[in-house]
């Protein structure tokens, strides 16, 4: 079981590292291409590889680091480690996206001429090098490898978009049809990197994961177990994949010890059937509940 963890972790770092490295790789290129080109689109579409290239290499090294175990230091461990990559990625666009849209938006209203055979070559070239990595990222199932592989495809799509335009630039001469693509790709991004750091901070905020209910669970966990009642419950994610609860469980006064045993395997049972990893259950006795309850309201009555 160990063994095959760890060759799914290679795996995927060597996934990570050969999409990294096609993408930088292109990236270079298309710089150099977009300035040869006179091209905004493909230069909007450069920084959007750079943010991706960034990504990667951040990911590839800390996929490593986020796998070490728990420490002193880091009692849950070092998974959430892999966010920062995401989070990184996600800002580094944001502020290259802004850039290209400062220089594209001006070219509308005073189009420049552009080599339409050139862009043709390089959206051809994108296709297939970003289709490529794409493929190699497909199979990724954290919130990083995610993250990437999203942006990866909107590259695909983005050099499709750039492919049509070039062309319609072959047979037209309407030079403002690169600044619109230009902003097109780059609103498109921004779009999707909103909703990116959405994401990565709402589980740095430790949000409750979206396909989980706190009340349903509660529920859930009282009308199957022999549980009085369930709850301060708390329900969070380390980076997107791994899911961790905490919850407060009560049962009567005379309950016998294998009875409180019995209950805790069934309450965890439920949860991992649910793909909850990290459970922890703490017993209260209902005469403690009640007494804390009543004082609780007396406390607030004050």
């Amino acid at each position: 079981m160990a063994q095959d963890h760890h060759n799914h972790h290679h795996h995927k770092q060597k996934n990570i590292k050969a999409a990294f490295f096609l993408n930088l790789t292109f990236t270079i290129i298309e710089i150099f291409g977009g300035l040869w080109t006179n091209s905004m689109a493909i230069l909007s579409d450069a920084v959007h590889d750079l943010g991706d290239s960034i990504s990667l290499g951040s990911a590839w090294y800390l996929e490593r680091y986020a796998s070490k175990k728990a420490d002193e230091k880091y009692s849950f461990g070092y998974a959430r480690f892999s966010l920062l990559s995401a989070l990184l990625n996600s800002l580094i666009l944001v502020g290259g996206s802004v850039l290209v849209l400062v220089r594209s938006i001006p070219r509308i209203f005073n189009p420049q001429e552009v080599h339409p055979e050139g862009m043709l070559v390089f959206a051809i070239l994108g296709i297939l090098i970003n289709g490529a990595a794409v493929l190699k990222m497909k199979s990724g199932t954290s919130l990083n490898e995610k993250a990437v592989s999203w942006h990866l495809l909107e590259d695909v799509l983005g050099w499709a978009v750039i492919l049509v335009g070039s062309i319609i630039l072959l047979f037209f001469d309407v030079p403002v049809i690169d600044p619109l693509l230009s902003v097109f790709i780059t609103i498109y991004v921004l779009f999707n990197v909103g909703k990116n750091i959405k994401q990565i901070l709402h589980i740095l905020l430790q949000g409750v994961p979206q396909m989980y209910s706190i009340v349903e669970i509660e529920k859930e966990l009282k009308e199957n177990t022999e549980a009085v009642s369930v709850h301060h419950t708390h329900l969070w994610s380390l980076e997107g994949e791994k899911i961790l609860l905490s919850t407060h469980v009560v049962v009567p006064e005379n309950i016998e010890n294998k009875d409180i045993m019995k209950l805790k395997e069934a309450v965890r049972s439920l949860l991992y059937k649910k793909g909850i990893e990290h459970i922890t259950i703490e017993i209260e006795y209902l005469e403690e509940k009640t007494d804390r309850c009543f004082k609780e309201d007396e406390d607030h009555k004050e």
